[in-house]
């Protein structure tokens, strides 16, 4: 005779029951009988109202998905052999970026011999670093890859996003 360990609707142990007696139980109470442990000896058995379950635990994972962030990285591409003013229209992109909460991808593309001087491009990536440090830090450091060098910058944890605190109107006051 096949027998299960109950748990009834409380949670409360109701111990190790002949499966009739458990479903007989489940009907008397206008509940289901769902198999929580199969792998167990004897199978855990739970008295519950299914629907109500599944209702509950499609809420927790709606509300889970609504609490997370997403990540966006952004891309600016730079050439080693930049004018100051680009530069510093590049770097005015990459602070908004940093500034709106997303991650920032910064690629220098080196053609033809620019190739054989990676260090302008080092030195380049270090110094748009070192002028965004108050909104964000280095994540992932400059390398090589191919033609490219790529380095991440990520925004700092305690800095809320602008546009964010921009959307959320604030509170007025009552007289």
């Amino acid at each position: 005779m096949p027998e299960v360990r109950l748990v009834g609707p409380a949670g409360e142990q109701v111990g190790i029951v002949r499966i009739e007696d458990a479903l007989r139980l489940a009907q008397e109470n206008d509940l289901d009988l769902v198999e929580v442990a199969p792998q167990a000896r004897p199978p855990v058995c739970k008295l519950m109202d299914f629907g109500k379950f599944k209702y509950e635990s499609a809420q927790k994972a709606r509300e889970s998905r609504r609490n997370q962030q997403l990540t966006v990285i952004k891309e600016q591409k730079l050439r080693p052999k930049i004018d100051q003013h680009d530069y510093e229209t590049k770097k005015g992109h990459v602070s908004r970026f940093l500034a709106a909460g997303n991650k920032v991808k910064v690629t220098i593309m080196f053609r033809g011999r620019e190739q054989s001087r990676p260090e302008l491009g080092y030195r380049l990536l270090q110094k748009l670093a070192e002028d965004v440090t108050e909104l964000g830090f280095v994540e992932s450091s400059a390398k090589q890859d191919g033609r490219n060098m790529i380095m991440v910058l990520a925004p700092h944890k305690n800095v809320k996003p602008k546009a964010k605190a921009e959307a959320a109107p604030e509170p007025t006051p009552e007289a």
